[in-house]
């Protein structure tokens, strides 16, 4: 008579083998989830609950890989060497679900698990304290309104400004906010110009090139994914701006100050109720054809969405997520139960 361990492997090769993992020799138990910088940390402690609750799940792995970086790992196909579980500061893109169809990862369900906003950050004594989102797209352009950036210093933006010379540490096209920066800040203060708004109508490629194009002359510094390092180089370098999740910030506040935009400061209120430019909601996707192989994966689904950690009061948001609405929070925990599979013909 084999041993429970031999049968627990088993019953685990068998689910493996129906939805076309490996063999059992290679057979994967724990859940691996990747993606965003944003949702990581929240990822992080919510895997933590799920390790505790469940001890013998092990605990699942959550890696920083960025949005776009994470769906490129989650859509390579199903099976154990491929991630379960992709976390998105952003929703998951028309191009992104047609590689997913091309390997065979053709349902996925989509949890919205709470709210973030696009959080400008400086050191506490910089003597600036907000900025809009003209001055941002004028900033950090490689060519704004089509004309090569040749503004040095915040002065030359706007005369009001001390002449600290314009250098802002922000994520790389890999992340999910480098994308929402692009669409909710930088698109919005280049469609300020009539002319780029008719540019839209006549030639959206070009409009897109002039609107969402960064500087590559050292006024805009590609970080990489690890926030933390951000919030490092502006403590230590008074004058430089950075650009990452609000959660940072919170998370920060004795070091590091929030910057208005539009006069709006980035607080709970003003992103969850979206009148801070920088608001939007952030994702767990899951791979449905993982879910009954590896278990973690709705146990991390169930945790996530669960009123403990991503309502008002949950220990999600003691640590800086901001909770969706009520009924978006009930239409997440709906989809946690059911794994509804996304419509990808939705997505753009």
């Amino acid at each position: 008579m084999g041993s429970l361990m031999d049968h627990k492997f088993t019953y685990v090769a068998a689910l493996l083998a129906a939805v076309s993992l490996p063999t059992a020799a290679e057979a994967r138990t724990q859940m691996r989830a990747v993606g965003s910088s944003t949702v990581y940390p929240f990822a992080k402690a919510v895997a933590e609950r799920v390790a505790r609750a469940n001890p013998r799940l092990g605990t699942p792995i959550i890696e920083s890989t960025g949005t776009g970086g994470g769906f490129k790992l989650f859509c390579q196909g199903v099976g154990e060497r491929f991630p379960d579980v992709s976390d998105a500061s952003r929703r998951m893109k028309a191009s992104e679900a047609k590689q997913c169809a091309s390997t065979g990862v053709t349902k996925v369900t989509e949890i919205q698990v709470g709210i973030d906003g696009i959080a400008f950050a400086t050191a506490r004594n910089t003597p600036m304290s907000g900025l809009t989102t003209r001055e941002i797209y004028m900033a950090l352009a490689k060519t704004p309104f089509g004309k090569p950036n040749r503004a040095k210093t915040w002065k030359d933006i706007n005369a009001k400004y001390p002449a600290i010379p314009i250098r802002v540490y922000g994520p790389p096209p890999t992340s999910g906010t480098r994308d929402a920066l692009g669409e909710l800040i930088m698109t919005v203060g280049c469609e300020s110009n009539p002319s780029m708004v008719a540019l839209k109508k006549s030639d959206e490629n070009k409009f897109k090139a002039i609107c969402s194009a960064m500087r590559e002359d050292g006024g805009f510094i590609e970080a990489g994914e690890n926030d933390n390092l951000i919030v490092q180089k502006l403590e230590a370098n008074a004058g430089t701006f950075g650009i990452f999740g609000y959660s940072y910030l919170e998370e920060n506040v004795g070091r590091l100050k929030g910057l208005q935009i539009n006069g709006v400061n980035p607080t709970y209120e003003t992103i969850s109720s979206f009148r801070y430019p920088g608001a939007r909601p952030l994702y767990i996707y899951l791979k449905n054809a993982h879910a009954g192989a590896i278990p973690a994966v709705r146990a991390f689904a169930a945790e996530f969405t669960k009123e403990s950690a991503f309502g008002p009061r949950g220990y999600l948001v003691k640590s800086g997520l901001i909770a969706s609405p009520a009924n978006v929070r009930a239409r997440s925990q709906q989809l946690a139960r059911t794994l509804q599979p996304l419509n990808f013909s939705i997505l753009k």
